[in-house]
């Protein structure tokens, strides 16, 4: 056997093994999403209660206005929806295509976000999470390109699951009963448009920042989120936020239909980098 024929061998070996090794990797990460996502569904309120105005009837005006206008009397109150998305991931500046699906619990629970990113050469898949249950968490970042080189894989570290927090925290927007006093939500009015609120059920968050509009419609939601979004890579607390966009119908709840996010929001270095439209949403 020529010297070649063994290096070509060896190659061949090498490179076999390196895909089955990633496809390993990759199914394990698959199988972590779907598990998450098993539980958040199985955990859906089989009898929720249903709502009426009195339910917030002690809360600030701003707060009142926001629930009279996003959840219509006598809806179930279900706190976990399944969204589908499609828009713009935006990396480097430059603007790439997006289709997702989503499941979100409340806050403190969890969520799992399951994407395909970009076109040809620069197209990639994989999902974000985060889980807390018992007081343990898991939370994971996990995207690959075509399925075989690793893009990003971090998570499992106290860094990582604050910040994933966070997230589900600002986008209860689309699960408005999660935002109800009667599940532990805490308001205060901040301006004649605008509330914080907190959560008792993670009272180490920061609290979310809505603005509204005259008929209780969120305008811009923004929270501080523990992140290493930034040129030092260093974690701190910094503004993430957005504006919403479009407003739209769904089961008994009026959500944001079209959103804008991204991180140093209210700053001069504010540049979105999520652009999503909802094209379904089930609770």
């Amino acid at each position: 056997m020529t010297l070649f024929k063994i290096i070509l061998i060896s190659f061949t070996i090498i490179l076999v093994a390196a895909v089955a090794l990633a496809l390993w990797v990759q199914s394990r990460d698959r199988a972590q999403a779907a598990r998450v996502w098993a539980v958040l569904e199985g955990a859906r309120e089989t009898d929720p209660l249903r709502f009426e105005p009195a339910m917030v009837a002690d809360l600030p005006e701003v707060a009142q206005r926001y629930f009279a206008r996003t959840i219509e009397p006598g809806t179930p109150l279900h706190r976990r929806v399944k969204l589908e998305m499609e828009g713009s991931f935006i990396m480097n500046g430059n603007a790439m295509p997006m289709t997702a699906r989503q499941i979100l619990a409340p806050p403190a629970q969890g969520f799992v976000w399951q994407a395909d990113i970009g076109a040809g050469l620069m197209r990639f898949g994989g999902s974000d999470g985060y889980h807390r249950a018992g007081g343990a968490e898991e939370s994971w970042t996990k995207f690959w390109l075509h399925g075989l080189i690793p893009l990003a894989c971090i998570g499992g570290t106290e860094d990582h699951a604050r910040a994933a927090a966070a997230r589900v925290m600002l986008e209860s927007v689309w699960a408005p009963a999660s935002l109800l006093p009667q599940f532990g939500a805490e308001w205060a009015q901040t301006g004649p448009n605008s509330a914080e609120i907190r959560f008792a059920d993670a009272p180490d968050l920061e609290p979310m920042q809505i603005s509204f509009d005259a008929e209780g419609n969120p305008l811009k939601v923004w929270a501080l989120r523990w992140t290493d979004a930034n040129p030092e890579r260093v974690h701190r607390l910094q503004p993430f936020g957005g504006r919403m966009l479009e407003m739209a119908q769904h089961q008994g709840f009026l959500i944001p239909a079209r959103v804008e996010l991204g991180n140093m929001w209210g700053t001069p270095d504010y540049t979105p980098f999520f652009l999503a439209t909802i094209t379904s949403a089930a609770f």
